[in-house]
């Protein structure tokens, strides 16, 4: 659980700045920043659960295409984080695009790095 919890504050750091930067993102709530926590939460949970699975079954498309699908994974857990928070919270992350989200996926795994390796993950 404090494992879990720790990933969570990462992806919250790394969605806040991901929404700080990026003007296809949109943090909805008030104050904002409940709105990426909730999107976050989703977000570790997607990871913790189905995003494992899902990238394994997709992979030999993933090969095939480059990568490039893998991209489309990561844009549908996106929406899916967002929708997710959308519906039980009323606040969250309003993506603007496909291509905001794999910008905002980059930003995010970079950030995330950056947190994980200060705070000893």
């Amino acid at each position: 659980m404090r494992q879990f919890i720790s990933r969570w504050l990462v992806l919250t750091i790394a969605a806040a700045v991901m929404v700080a930067v990026l003007p296809g993102m949109e943090a909805v709530g008030e104050p904002p920043i409940l709105g990426v926590a909730a999107f976050s939460l989703f977000m570790a949970l997607i990871n913790a659960s189905i995003k494992p699975v899902v990238h394994l079954l997709a992979l030999p498309i993933s090969i095939l295409s480059l990568g490039l699908f893998a991209l489309i994974i990561n844009w549908l857990f996106m929406e899916l984080a967002s929708y997710l928070a959308f519906s039980l919270f009323g606040v969250g992350v309003v993506i603007d695009g496909f291509w905001w989200s794999v910008f905002g996926s980059v930003i995010m795994s970079i950030v995330s790095g950056i947190v994980e390796s200060i705070i000893g993950e």
